[in-house]
Order: structure tokens, then C-alpha cells, then sequence
């Protein structure tokens, strides 16, 4: 059984935050986000390629059709239990860029550490853990003997692989920062 003495002496353990961003075909994505997410989140220190978002239509009603997908990441680590902060500010931006159809551009916020990727959500699920204020906590895939696996629950373009590369690219960065507090 865990003391008091032992609670107070325990550290977080700091995660890198990144967002995944669905955007609507004609979305300057750069030209208008990129911004509003520095000064919300942080410096933008990996900005993946766009994937195309096509193997499932669920927001193609509010966004159109030529949904794309690109995984940014910020410099430096926080502590994990920022997420639901960083879930309820990114609403905040959808919001903001929205026009009378509805989104243009959907962010989901997450964390990678050295074991997994999460990913915040409003919607409920079997798998997901609940945070707080109507957030969840959905983690989306495990790294086990040197690579990312996915999970039943993994959404299908994360599964088809598209964004192997930048999860690798953003956990050597993590695990960079991580080497540098550690000094």
C-alpha cells in the first residue's frame, strides 16, 4: 500500500503533445492555423505530410469531400494531465475558423511517450478512459519491439500506416527532451 511519503516524493512523467489535424479541401492550413496553435500550444516543431482522410466519410458532411490529415507536434514535454486543456482549447479554434456549414478544420490534440500515442476525444467509447469535463483519453497505438502497433479500436487511416513516420520522428524527439531533463 502506497504511503503519503511516497505519493509526495513520485514525479510526472512528461509526455510530448501533438495535434491531428483534419482539414477541409481549400484550408490554408498554414497561412491560418499554424498561429493560433503556437500560441495555444507551443512552438510547432514537426509538421507531417498531408495524408488524404478518404477511408472513412464520418465528416464529410460538415467538411466536404478532400478531407486531409497532418500530425504536427510542439517543442518541449508537459505533464499528461494538460490534455483535456489542450482538447478544450482546440475546440475553442474549430470554432473559430468555422463558417455556417460547420468545421473546416478538426484538431485533435494527443501525447506520445517512450510505450504509446493518445489522442483526446469528446465522443465516448468502450476503450476510451475518462478525463474530465466530457473529455476522453483514446490511445490509439502501443510501441512494442521497435515499432507503433495498432489497436482494434485504431482509426483506419492511423492503422493503414500513413503516419508511422511521423509518430517515429515525434517519439526520437520526445526521447531527446527526455534525455535532457534526465541531465
Amino acid at each position: 500500500m502506497a504511503t503519503e511519503e511516497s505519493l509526495e516524493d513520485r514525479r510526472d512523467v512528461p509526455v510530448k503533445f501533438f495535434a491531428a489535424v483534419l482539414f477541409s479541401r481549400g484550408f490554408d492550413l498554414e497561412g491560418c492555423l499554424y498561429s493560433e496553435l503556437e500560441e495555444k500550444f507551443g512552438e510547432i516543431d514537426f509538421s507531417g505530410e498531408d495524408h488524404p482522410f478518404d477511408l472513412t466519410g464520418y465528416y464529410n458532411d460538415e467538411m466536404g469531400s478532400g478531407i486531409k490529415r497532418r500530425i504536427v507536434s510542439f517543442a518541449g514535454l508537459g505533464p499528461a494531465e494538460d490534455l483535456p486543456a489542450k482538447k478544450s482549447l482546440s475546440s475553442t479554434i474549430e470554432k473559430r475558423f468555422a463558417d455556417k456549414r460547420g468545421r473546416r478544420v478538426n484538431i485533435d490534440p494527443g501525447y506520445i511517450d517512450y510505450f504509446k500515442v493518445v489522442l483526446a476525444s469528446f465522443k465516448e467509447a468502450p476503450q476510451k478512459i475518462y478525463l474530465c469535463k466530457g473529455i476522453f483519453a483514446d490511445m490509439v497505438l502501443l510501441f512494442q519491439d521497435g515499432d507503433f502497433i495498432s489497436l482494434p479500436w485504431t482509426f483506419p487511416d492511423i492503422k493503414s500506416g500513413l503516419y508511422m513516420g511521423d509518430f517515429a520522428t515525434m517519439r526520437e524527439k520526445y526521447k531527446g527532451d527526455r534525455r535532457k531533463i534526465q541531465k
